[in-house]
């Protein structure tokens, strides 16, 4: 095979259709676009228009909100923990934080709050450092002889 013989694969490359060039090409004044009107110009957008009924984006119940002062928890459960140990991505010695939980690859990068959830169960003696926690998690890893340090705030039940 030389360099000047190499060609695309058969059907890689599509002619362009050449339109308004005659009638007797079958696509000929009209383009293919029929006659007059919006669609025949450039520039249409009429995505979602219902010709003046409203549309059914409008229509639809609107449900729920965002909440601009919620906080974003990355969670990670009892059982995934235990298996990071055990595979030995996670050292029980000093404490585990959202950094080395980032590093043993539980939670994403950029992830300061993680809230730590009771399913599964831990065996392993180990002291977490975490956004927050489940009572029962808690219970759970106190069980095992470690321990849980919440960091963020304790919210306080409306009165």
């Amino acid at each position: 095979m030389q360099l000047n013989e190499i060609r695309d694969n058969a059907g890689a490359r599509k002619k362009k259709v050449r339109v308004g060039r005659g009638h007797s090409s079958g696509l000929g004044k009209t383009s293919g676009k029929g006659v007059k009107g919006q669609h025949a110009r450039s520039g249409v957008a009429l995505a979602g228009f219902e010709g003046g009924q409203m549309p059914l984006y409008r229509r639809m119940p609107k449900r729920g909100f965002n909440n601009l002062f919620g906080k974003e928890f990355a969670i990670i459960n009892l059982g995934r923990l235990q298996q990071a140990i055990d595979d030995k991505k996670l050292t029980t010695t000093g404490t585990v934080d959202a950094a080395a939980l980032v590093e043993a690859g539980l939670v994403r990068r950029g992830t300061e709050n993680v809230r730590l959830l009771g399913k599964g169960e831990l065996t392993a003696k180990v002291t977490l450092e975490v956004a927050g926690a489940s009572k029962s998690a808690i219970a759970a890893v106190e069980k095992a002889g470690g321990a849980v340090k919440v960091t963020a705030p304790a919210v306080e039940a409306p009165e």
